[in-house]
């Protein structure tokens, strides 16, 4: 009895176990930790949004249990949004389904498709649920390129033509997280054509869809390219957008018999967010887009400074064209130290908190996640701190790694 539960074998150590004891303790001995590494948004949800709310929560008939794929009036916004934003035309009945985010959406999609064996095409690196969701429901992952472009669809016919058996399905994530690639119309075009010939499904995770910086290219919908709908289902979520994280409100939308499988599995184990908090999240997509512009900006003006604060400090920081993530390359001084190390230094040395990239699988272990969750002077004080790192041990090449050094 004292053995670990198969699903439980199959998930590896969770890298951020061993950063947060680490800044636990520095914040228990006074260190001021400027925690860039959780993407957790810091800005307060709309105004607009918490009234709807409180007015709404004062009705008990809300009180009652809601219903798991989401309330007709909610997912009637989330196809109207698409609408409006993508063009694309969504039936509420059968396209849409109300999520409690799009983590929860995801893993349930994967639990509702995947049987044991089969084999799935994920980005590596990646956010984490998009591998673990289809691990933990007995899948095989097969990584794939996280750009996208020529080295990508090789990867996609090499995937197909040597898994045994054929790929059941195939992740997308642009804007990406945790790189920040994003992709165009061609690419999506090009990907839906190879997996309609395949009978591959799509599964594209659009959570960053509004938090782009160049105005003139937001990002699109893999299903605006013709014919996606019919292999596709594309997961967004309101945590980012309308600053609502703690909410948990998300979607999945899409090819009807993708999401028939998912309202079925969630009709089992929820029955729904709170309904004053789908209310709440109407009023959001129904509203003025000024606040999501306003979110916007105010990632826009932090990415910049810590690309200019950071480059100063001695460490050049890759700028991003959308999220709220810089992915940077360790200084090359401490690449040797792969990335859940030199996070674990950041902490003890300079305390700042970062995300290792080894997090969001191997191919990330030269590079750390940055995310926009402090304010401008916070982001200012994290470079000046890691500037005396990088001058006073920059150019040290006996800094090894720290599990090395207690052996």
């Amino acid at each position: 009895m004292s053995e670990v539960f198969h699903r439980i074998r199959r998930l590896p150590p969770y890298v951020f176990a061993h950063i947060d004891p680490i800044k636990a303790k520095a914040r228990a001995e006074g260190v001021d930790v400027i925690d860039l590494g959780m993407g957790n948004p810091d800005m307060p949800t709309p105004e607009h949004i918490v009234a709807k709310l409180q007015e709404t929560v004062k009705d008990p008939r809300t009180h009652r249990y809601s219903t798991s794929r989401g309330i007709p009036g909610l997912r009637k916004a989330q196809a109207s949004y698409y609408g409006r934003r993508f063009g694309v035309k969504l039936n509420p009945d059968t396209q849409v389904v109300a999520t409690l985010g799009s983590k929860e959406g995801f893993a349930n999609m994967a639990s509702a498709i995947t049987a044991p064996g089969d084999v799935v095409l994920v980005p590596n690196p990646t956010y984490p649920i998009h591998s673990f969701g289809f691990i933990m429901s007995g899948g095989v992952v097969r990584s794939m390129p996280a750009e996208p472009g020529e080295d990508f669809m090789r990867a996609l016919d090499r995937g197909v033509r040597h898994s045994i058996p054929k790929p059941i399905a195939l992740v997308l994530n642009y804007p990406a997280n945790p790189t920040a690639y994003t992709a165009d119309l061609d690419f999506y075009a090009e990907v839906v054509k190879y997996c309609k010939q395949h009978d591959i499904f799509i599964l594209s995770d659009l959570a960053y869809s509004e938090i782009y910086f160049d105005e003139d290219n937001p990002p699109p919908s893999v299903l605006q390219v013709p014919g996606a709908i019919d292999i596709t289902v594309e997961f967004t979520s309101m945590s980012k957008t309308y600053s609502m994280p703690g909410w948990r409100v998300g979607f999945a939308v899409g090819n009807e018999r993708l999401i028939a499988a998912l309202a079925r599995v969630k009709s089992y184990l929820d029955y729904g967010a709170f309904t004053p908090i789908q209310v709440a999240a109407v009023a959001a997509l129904n509203g003025s887009d000024d606040v999501i512009e306003e979110v916007r900006k105010v990632y826009k003006h932090r990415r910049d400074v810590m690309v200019e604060s950071f480059g100063r400090s001695g460490w050049d920081i890759p700028v991003p064209k959308a999220t709220m993530f810089a992915w940077a390359p360790i200084p090359p001084q401490f690449a040797h130290l792969g990335s859940l190390e030199f996070a674990k230094l950041l902490i003890q040395e300079t305390g700042v908190g970062v995300a290792p990239g080894v997090g969001f699988g191997e191919y990330g272990d030269q590079y750390i996640r940055l995310a926009f969750v402090e304010n401008e002077q916070r982001i200012r004080q994290a470079a000046r701190n890691i500037k005396k790192l990088l001058g006073s041990k920059g150019e040290q090449s006996n800094i090894v790694p720290m599990a090395s050094a207690t052996k």
